[in-house]
């Protein structure tokens, strides 16, 4: 069975960069292959995992709406041909790109080509990581599949961890965790306080531990280099693998 784990939080906590270092843990551990599916609209997963894309679902999702099926050929083929495209093969993972948001218009039979191609492939991959924006809802309805640990990124402020409770109380009206979610303060520059911890524990979210602030993450960012080639021995990296530990099986 494939072993899902999505990653949500408010913006600008990180929660791509954590996607990116849990794919590098689990090829380092040789939890492969892994399906990476960034579905955030806006993607920057590839950047993250140092990976070129050309096409997404959303874009071949819009060719099919646009009347761009050439003649002779069904929607159905299309649909597979094209997002089959979207697929960048690398060491160890995929990647799949959604893309934007919806536009006007019914997308029915597209939603429903996209759902039943992503239920098809996860089931070539013993692993996905999801990358998720801050709302849960295009998760239920865009794949069916049930998610086994939902990890909502925080950063140390009480309105991004009252996010991260919000979002953890939405993930659990959707019923789409199956696991269990657990909460990851990222970017933090000393221990969690007594506040912080009360409202987690109040919101029912468990704590999985916390990511120290990394300089070395800033300067690759700003160098243009993928962040997935963070040295093992940096601060950052080491405490986000002690975290991916106790949640990856």
């Amino acid at each position: 069975m494939t072993y899902t784990v999505a990653l949500a939080g408010k913006g600008g906590t990180g929660k791509t960069t954590l996607a990116g270092l849990l794919i590098k843990y689990m090829v380092k551990n040789g939890k492969t292959p892994i399906l990476a599916v960034d579905a955030d609209c806006n993607a920057n997963l590839n950047e993250v995992l140092g990976l070129n894309i050309a096409c997404t679902v959303g874009g071949a999702r819009e060719d099919m709406k646009k009347g761009s099926v050439p003649s002779g050929m069904t929607k159905d083929i299309f649909m597979e041909m094209r997002l089959e495209e979207a697929i960048v093969e690398s060491d160890g993972f995929d990647l799949i790109v959604m893309g934007q948001p919806e536009g006007a218009g019914c997308y029915c039979a597209a939603n429903s080509l996209l759902t039943n191609f992503l239920d098809r492939i996860q089931n070539n991959y013993p692993y996905v990581v999801m990358d998720n924006e801050a709302g849960m809802e295009h998760i239920s309805r865009l794949t069916t599949k049930n998610v086994d640990v939902l990890l909502v990124v925080s950063d140390t402020s009480r309105r991004s961890i009252q996010a991260a409770v919000r979002i953890n109380k939405l993930a659990s009206e959707l019923n789409i965790v199956v696991g269990k979610s657990c909460a990851v303060i990222n970017q933090a520059k000393e221990p969690p306080s007594a506040t912080v911890l009360d409202i987690l524990k109040e919101g029912g979210l468990e704590l999985a531990g916390t990511v120290p602030a990394d300089d070395t993450i800033y300067e690759f960012d700003l160098n243009g280099r993928p962040t997935i080639e963070l040295p093992e021995d940096s601060r950052s990296v080491q405490a986000a693998f002690q975290i991916f530990q106790k949640i990856v099986k």
